[in-house]
């Protein structure tokens, strides 16, 4: 794992920080009632947290299991921990929970300009099968859909051990 990082279920009273994180990585975050939302009223949602050595929250990852397929749909890491291996272990986290509990394929979009998150999915093994045009605003930028076909962990990860890490890391979207 990332050195000094642990990786937890996310909990409501972590909102404010996950909420504040969003804010900082993204040009047109989720707001606090959509954070909420996948935290507490959404059977499909599992929401995990990046803490450092202290306690902080230094990255999120809202990912949603529905039946045989994995779908990841935020990552953010704080920007003084990028490039420290934070949002691979938390990638590698949720392709763990989606082999646990059954999921086959996963599926994300991100956008087209994030050359360092369309790196790491493609080294976790994600391939890129589509283009949604103008799908994210502010600014306004198409997203590239990729999916891993058959879920599988990455190279040298296996169920039961600390999630993989290393490489760039980059907010998903």
């Amino acid at each position: 794992m990332a050195s000094g990082i642990t990786i937890v279920s996310a909990t409501a009273d972590m909102l404010p920080d996950i909420v504040s994180l969003e804010e900082a990585c993204f040009s047109a975050p989720w707001t606090r009632k959509m954070m909420e939302a996948e935290l507490t009223g959404n059977p499909f949602a599992r929401f995990r947290v990046a803490l450092d050595a202290e306690g902080r929250i230094v990255g999120y990852h809202c990912f949603w299991i529905v039946f045989e397929e994995l779908r990841l749909m935020n990552v953010a890491v704080r920007e003084s921990m990028r490039r420290r291996g934070v949002a691979l272990a938390l990638v590698t986290e949720a392709l763990h929970m989606g082999l646990a509990e059954g999921a086959t394929r996963a599926m994300l979009e991100v956008r087209a300009s994030n050359e360092a998150a369309l790196a790491l999915y493609r080294r976790l093994g994600f391939v890129p099968v589509s283009t949604r045009r103008r799908y994210y605003v502010n600014p306004e930028e198409d997203a590239v859909v990729m999916e891993m076909d058959r879920l599988a962990l990455p190279t040298g990860s296996f169920p039961g051990s600390a999630p993989a890490v290393g490489g760039g890391t980059v907010p998903a979207h």
